[in-house]
């Protein structure tokens, strides 16, 4: 068994929603349309390489970036391109695929990993379209293949509101994700980091693998976040690179050494308030949602949202799932105006600062929508960030810096080390509704038009 360390995180929360997907395993069909969206994917520019019409395999390269070509996007499905869907100024969106009845894999050649070298398993990944997968801190950019990450993360576990749970998505997986681990160790320069959750028992599959540094993190949200996990363990200074990985893209890296195919299965949790039956659903990735969410959501008006309720993506009820999203969640709207909601008592109301009297009962789940009760207003220092902010950062400083286009400030107060859902609880608890995550993309655009 791996050494194992437990960090404690004091500082967070955690918001405990109606809706948590029941551990039961539904194999879904194949959905009628599939998309990659260059959008989920930041900084990079796609060239395209196919046109509508033209069929594809999955594994098929649909674009790659502009700025580094190295770099493809392949398709999860085997199919035809049924449209490129564009935006302002042209920008490309998504590009759907109508899929096959039966999956048609295009054949790579399979890898020995004990015989080949680190730049033909890069070559390999990169050709196959597994390297958008490997993730890069600062900034949460796909990795560069020609930097040398001084370590590589995953974390074992997601801490955010109604989040899959990782052990039980993994525990028929456990060769693949062996077999990915080996992948990073090949790749890495230092260390493999794996962050557990110390609530659980170490689960079979992690006591098990090879090659890893296991630390337990005991504490509330963000504590699964892999960007708090790389703060308390190694953190980053400039200049440094830092790669991660999520455990589902670990094993789909495996499965390809394995079978020498883009095999791009994975299992997500439908979940949320307005969800009848909350469940797991075994999908291929980028499938749209409108078969999953048939004739098991509610009536009210909805919001249908890619990953989970703090960082997620809004899309609509025949949208699709995102690169790097493990969850769909749908909560109510929330649309509707409620006379002087906000000092009417009640227990059903959620308040992190114990404002209502459901605050009196801690293990209670809450229905909430997407209202935002309120405008946005200037911004107040209330020292509400620092309590669910745990790095040893200042978070208002650095926002504030960000405002200021202040660039020396930025690297000096830990710009290098945050990214959006770091900072998300404090856009979640500002009493003056400031856009945070928003402020914090712009911080880190503004660094890399700097950098570049």
């Amino acid at each position: 068994m791996p050494e194992s360390k437990i960090i404690k995180i004091k500082k967070g929360l955690n918001i405990k929603l109606e809706g948590e997907a029941e551990k039961i395993f539904i194999k879904e069909p194949l959905a009628e349309t599939y998309a990659v969206k260059p959008t989920d994917f930041r900084a990079v520019v796609p060239k395209l390489d196919v046109q509508v019409k033209e069929e594809v395999l999955a594994g098929t390269r649909l674009f790659h970036d502009k700025k580094n070509p190295k770099i493809n996007f392949v398709s999860p499905i085997s199919g035809r391109v049924e449209a490129i869907n564009r935006g302002e100024r042209r920008r490309i969106i998504e590009i759907i695929i109508r899929a096959d009845k039966e999956i048609r894999y295009k054949q790579f050649e399979k890898i020995e990993l004990e015989n080949i070298s680190k730049t033909d398993l890069i070559n390999k990944l990169l050709k196959a379209g597994l390297w958008p997968f490997i993730q890069q801190k600062p900034f949460n950019l796909i990795a560069n293949p020609d930097d040398k990450p001084k370590v590589i993360f995953v974390s074992g576990f997601d801490s955010s509101p109604l989040a899959p749970d990782y052990d039980f998505i993994l525990h028929d997986e456990k060769k693949s994700f062996q077999k990915g681990i080996d992948v990073l160790t090949k790749l890495a320069s230092g260390k493999i980091h794996l962050g557990v959750n110390a609530r659980f028992p170490l689960s079979k599959l992690f006591k098990q693998l090879k090659g890893v540094e296991i630390h337990e993190f005991l504490g509330p949200h963000p504590s699964g976040n892999v960007g708090i996990q790389i703060h308390h363990i190694n953190p980053i200074n400039k200049g440094e690179k830092v790669w991660f990985v999520n455990p589902q893209d670990v094993v789909t890296i495996g499965r390809f050494v394995e079978k020498g195919v883009y095999d791009a299965s994975k299992i997500i949790a439908l979940c949320g308030s307005e969800i009848l039956k909350p469940r797991y659903y075994k999908i291929i990735n980028g499938t749209s949602i409108k078969n999953i969410i048939k004739d098991n959501i509610t009536q009210n008006k909805l919001r249908f949202i890619t990953g989970n309720v703090l960082t997620g993506t809004k899309i609509q009820s025949k949208g699709y799932l995102g690169f790097y999203d493990s969850q769909i969640t749908v909560i109510p709207e929330g649309d509707q105006y409620k006379f002087m909601a906000w000092v009417a008592p009640g227990f059903k109301k959620y308040s992190n600062s114990r404002t209502f009297f459901s605050g009196l009962i801690p293990r209670k789940k809450y229905k909430l929508d997407a209202n935002l009760n309120g405008e946005e207003r200037s911004f107040v220092v209330s020292g509400q960030y620092e309590k669910v902010f745990p790095m040893k950062i200042f978070p208002v400083f650095l926002l504030k810096a960000i405002l200021a286009n202040d660039i020396e400030k930025m690297e000096k107060l830990g710009i290098y080390e945050v990214c959006e859902e770091d900072f998300a609880l404090c856009e979640f608890v500002c009493s003056s509704k400031i856009k945070v995550q928003s402020i914090i993309s712009k911080g880190i655009d503004m660094m890399l038009k700097e950098m570049n």
